[in-house]
């Protein structure tokens, strides 16, 4: 039992410190005992199908949002705010990478088509995730959707950049790589009903700029 006890010990703490490198907001919010109570959970429920520790955290997340019943004493947004911890460690070992030399040196974003950064995911939460901690931790779901995009710039850090739902809409329009600025922009217009389409232009085309700026889009063809 002794010899045992010390295996245990050793297993647990190795897999922790695979989950607390992901999820250390998670394990503020928690608490120790909360915390603890979790990871052994994840032991006790989960039948993991991988043997690295990188893909731990990937089981974790599959654990919390198939298998763990979440208990009275736990905030209603653990598996969500998991995931917006785990999505970083995602795109930050994705091997998808662009090739600068096929897009446009000095992009034209409303004539021709805004290519995404390719490690790059549009993700919409019920709870504002990327402030929650320690000292903020909402019991109420919000009234509005909470949109993040989430991607890996050229010096290879992952940036989050909160949008508003027509920016939202217009980010998810581009995806497919077939719309010029233009097009996106004017069906965006119709979508949301506004009276006067082409004023549409101008402030998309900033938020397109800005969208350049920051990597997120990365130039056009």
């Amino acid at each position: 039992a002794r010899r045992m006890a010390v295996y245990r010990e050793l297993i647990y703490n190795n897999v922790e410190n695979a989950l607390l490198a992901c999820f250390p907001v998670l394990h503020k919010v928690l608490g120790k005992r909360r915390w603890r109570k979790l990871v052994r959970g994840f032991f006790v429920l989960h039948r993991s199908q991988s043997p690295y520790f990188r893909q731990i955290p990937d089981e974790f997340i599959h654990f919390l949002q198939h298998e763990w019943l979440p208990a009275a004493d736990y905030p209603p947004f653990i598996q969500e705010l998991a995931h917006y911890e785990w999505i970083e460690l995602v795109l930050s070992v994705s091997t998808q990478a662009a090739n600068p030399g096929e897009l446009d040196a000095s992009p034209d974003l409303l004539e021709k088509r805004p290519v995404l950064n390719p490690v790059l995911t549009l993700l919409d939460y019920a709870y504002p995730v990327h402030r929650i901690g320690p000292k903020y931790q909402p019991l109420e779901t919000p009234a509005q959707i909470t949109w993040l995009l989430v991607f890996r710039d050229r010096a290879d850090r992952v940036r989050f950049i909160a949008l508003n739902p027509v920016s939202a809409r217009l980010v998810s329009l581009l995806a497919t790589g077939e719309r010029s600025g233009r097009t996106a922009l004017l069906q965006l217009a119709r979508e949301i009903q506004h009276p006067e389409p082409e004023n549409m232009l101008g402030f998309g085309l900033d938020i397109l700029q800005n969208l350049h700026t920051e990597q997120a889009i990365l130039g056009t063809r």
